[in-house]
């Protein structure tokens, strides 16, 4: 077969099943589309083409002894470089853990392994995580497939990247505030956020603790179906993973959605790029088609939404990011004098400017004084915004919206005004603060040349990525995704 890049996880196993292909052969396909294509995208920050090979060759002794294939048996997988790899680097694209090679693995990508996953590399990422172009990394940007001038969105925009344009069958990436979901849409794939603490967040390096989440990226709703099903689960070394039972996903994507009731809450389409709008309500009509009852609601406190995002992930992350100090691992200044100037100079050559930035909004709101201000009103806003969701599902099954109030955008144009740039979360922080799951999932394409990509979000309640993920196979399946 002349292309082993381009097939979903059902075909590569129906490949594999009938011995036409072997999972060495699909990885070594993989591996030499990257070599050949990556270097106008740069979707990788490296990869691993021994381990992958040899755990594709693992594969095809497995199939040759008779064994069943695993669900992610001989599947090529990217994962987002904030993700530890056990013997691999795991640099979060800063120069701060530039060498840092990781002494275990994240349960996300342990399980993926042991579901016979062959995994190829280390996706490139704003640095820590934080920002919405992956333009922040602290190597190189990341391009978008669709036009090389564009952004692949943040911070997972590596593993979108590679998923968009065949360098990976599915990809992990890490959502704190929309940074799967914004990704898929700008690249026009699949990408899903689950309910706070239905993946473990062990050997994920944290940015804001009480926001992060896993999730993987598809080029289908099946494929990340399947692949949340593998990584989500109770995990005893994650205390904040969920001891909730992990549905068969697969199993709910019957393509029947008829009489269920869709919110469309109207905060959502008030600053909204006019052509993004025109395509989110066609995508709706699509539903609608399919016998959904759509109705109008109101998730009154989502204006504030962004101020309380960024006041609650900063104060995280300047927690979070104090063990960089020079100390312990990581790097360290090389000339310096005594050991405040050692941890000064450190942390001003290791990180990067977003990533200071961030780190000194979120000290002065936890700052005496500032406190009861910011942080912990910021705290009171959040449970407002998580108590609309839970009140709106008490009316309606899933609620959908726009992914992004705007189109990707040319590298550098928003760079200089952070502020701007912080506002491409707009539509997605919501889910991230009420830990309620989230689905992007391509609706339609803009005029213009090359047409790039629109996503449309699809909200549940907690716990019910199953209903989700039927409805976006639905919409998938209706032609929801190519809207004309």
């Amino acid at each position: 077969m002349n292309n082993l890049t381009h097939l979903t996880i059902e075909e590569i196993h129906g490949l594999l099943a009938r011995r036409e292909a072997s999972a060495e052969e699909i990885a070594r396909s993989h591996l030499e589309r990257i070599k050949k294509d990556d270097a106008s995208i740069r979707s990788y920050l490296s990869t691993c083409e021994e381990k992958a090979l040899e755990q594709a060759r693992a594969v095809d002794r497995q199939i040759a002894a008779g064994e069943p294939l695993l669900p992610l048996s001989g599947v090529p997988v990217a994962v987002k470089d904030v993700l530890l790899t056990r013997g691999l680097k795991t640099t979060c694209a800063s120069k701060m853990l530039e060498n840092f090679v990781a002494p275990y693995d994240a349960t996300a990508v342990e399980r993926l392994e042991s579901a016979g996953a062959v995994i190829l590399g280390k996706t490139n990422c704003d640095e820590f995580a934080m920002g919405s172009s992956t333009e922040n990394s602290g190597f190189y940007p990341t391009h978008n497939p669709h036009d090389l001038t564009r952004v692949p969105g943040g911070s997972s925009g590596g593993s979108a990247a590679a998923v968009a344009a065949n360098l990976a069958t599915v990809a992990l990436g890490s959502d704190t505030g929309g940074s799967i979901r914004q990704p898929a849409a700008f690249c026009g794939v699949v990408g899903m956020m689950g309910t706070y603490g239905r993946v473990s967040r062990y050997g994920l390096v944290a940015f804001a603790s009480s926001l992060d989440h896993v999730g993987p990226f598809g080029r289908s709703v099946r494929d990340v179906a399947r692949t949340l099903k593998v990584i989500a689960g109770r995990d005893p070394m994650d205390s904040t993973s969920a001891g909730v039972a992990v549905e068969d996903y697969e199993k709910s994507l019957d393509g029947n959605v008829r009489g269920l009731k869709v919110g469309v809450p109207s905060e959502y389409f008030e600053s909204l790029n006019p052509e993004i709008r025109a395509n989110i309500e066609k995508g709706i009509g699509v539903l609608e088609k399919l016998g959904c009852e759509i109705v109008r609601i109101r998730l009154p406190h989502t204006e504030y939404a962004i101020a309380c995002y960024y006041i609650i992930c900063t104060a995280e992350a300047s927690s979070n990011l104090a063990r960089y100090d020079g100390v312990r691992y990581g790097y360290r200044a090389k000339e310096y004098s005594g050991l405040r100037d050692m941890y000064r100079k450190t942390r001003d050559q290791g990180f990067g400017p977003e990533v200071k930035r961030r780190i000194m909004l979120g000290t002065y709101v936890l700052s005496s004084g500032y406190y009861d201000a910011y942080y912990l009103k910021a705290q009171k806003v959040r449970t407002l915004i998580t108590r609309d969701f839970v009140e709106a599902f008490d009316e309606v099954d899933v609620i959908v919206a726009p992914t992004s109030p705007l189109p990707p955008f040319k590298l550098g144009e928003k760079m200089d005004d952070p502020l701007q740039m912080y506002l491409a979360d707009i539509y997605t922080v919501t889910a991230s603060l009420a830990g309620i799951p989230g689905i992007s999932v391509p609706c339609g394409r803009l005029a213009g040349e090359p047409p790039m990509p629109v996503g449309m979000q699809i909200f549940a309640k907690h716990f019910d990525e199953a209903r989700l993920l039927q409805v976006a196979d639905a919409f998938e399946k209706a032609g929801g995704f190519e809207l004309s």
